[in-house]
Formats: C-alpha cells, structure tokens, sequence
C-alpha cells in the first residue's frame, strides 16, 4: 500500500511539475515575446509586491489550518518550482502555521530557494491514500530569526542540519494560496489561504 501511495504522490508531482512547465513555456494559450516571455497576465503578478511577514496574516485560517492538517496527515509533500523553462519537483516535510502563515523550510544552499528567489510561484501536491491536495501559492521567504526558530523547535529533526542563527536557513510563508481537495469519490472542494 505504501508503494502505491508513494508513485501515485509521484505521479501526482509530475503532474504538478508539467502544468508549471506549460505555464512557464506559453503553452497555455498565450504567445512567447521575442525575449521568451510569455505575454499573459501571470508575467504582471511574477514579482511578488513587498509583504512585511510581521504583519501579513492569511485571509482565510481555518482553511488554511485543514491543508496543514492533511500536509501533516500525509507525512510529506511534493513541491514544484520552475528551474528557468524546466519545471523541478521534490519531497518536503515541513508544513507550520506560524503568526496566522502557513510556512515551509529549506536551506538557501540548496537549488529549490535558488529556484524560488527567481520565481517564487510554486505548486505543492499531497496524497493520503484516498485524497490529494494540489496548491498553488507564491512564497515569501521570512528572514526573522524568531520564525525560523518556531520552525525547527516544531521539526527538531532538522536541528542537525539547520539552526535559526545560521544563514542557510530559509523560512517562506504561503501567500494567494489556492487549494483543492480531490478525490475520486467526492466533488472537488476549493479552499483559499
């Protein structure tokens, strides 16, 4: 049962990683400019506005406190970013509300916060063996030690690789987060966060 929980979260990541490569590559209706843009809309919202973490808090938290559940729920989750017109998916672990945020970590070493400092655009998939969750959201990445600190105090697990003082670890919150619940057995349910 686990390996089949396992490839379908897979399948459902590389699913998630080709949409953000249609997105991404023009081929969702709109034209490539002759620099390789696309010219659609999307290009308008790319660049996150300037969003002081302290004092953004989610529109919506009981929504956003049932998808950190079912993150919770499934132990991990896959994220896709795009890596220029090559769309890229990995596993995550971390899912934390936070001062009214939903936020994940990683490190600054590694590619995927290369990714998200170029695009921050993302799309998340989890699967729990009966449901999945596909989220799409722009991350903003909190600098605050204090957040950072909340974050591995709630993963002890990660102490070993990353501290609150260092300057590897990175912390992003999930903003203009759109969620959908599916399954095969019940009618999509859209939340907002």
């Amino acid at each position: 049962m686990k390996r089949i929980i396992l490839l379908a979260g897979f399948v459902l990541a590389l699913l998630a990683g080709y949409a953000l490569a249609r997105i991404f590559n023009g081929q969702n209706g709109n034209k490539k400019t002759d620099d390789g843009c696309t010219a659609c809309q999307a290009c308008e919202t790319a660049a996150p506005s300037a969003v002081n973490p302290a004092e953004y808090q989610s529109p919506n938290p009981d929504q956003m406190q049932s998808v950190r559940d079912f993150l919770h729920k499934t132990g991990y989750y896959f994220i896709a970013t795009a890596d220029g017109d090559q769309p890229q998916v990995r596993p995550f672990g971390t899912a934390e509300i936070i001062e009214g945020k939903l936020y994940i970590q990683t490190g600054h070493v590694k590619n995927v916060a290369k990714q998200i400092a170029a695009n921050p655009k993302v799309a998340i998939c989890a699967y729990d063996g009966e449901r999945w969750l596909r989220i799409t959201a722009t991350l903003v990445e909190d600098p605050r030690v204090e957040v950072k600190k909340a974050m591995l105090d709630a993963n002890p697990g990660l102490r070993s690789m990353y501290d609150e003082n260092d300057d590897n670890t990175a912390v992003y919150f999930l903003k203009d987060a759109k969620a959908t619940f599916n399954s095969f057995t019940a009618a999509p349910v859209e939340v907002d966060f």
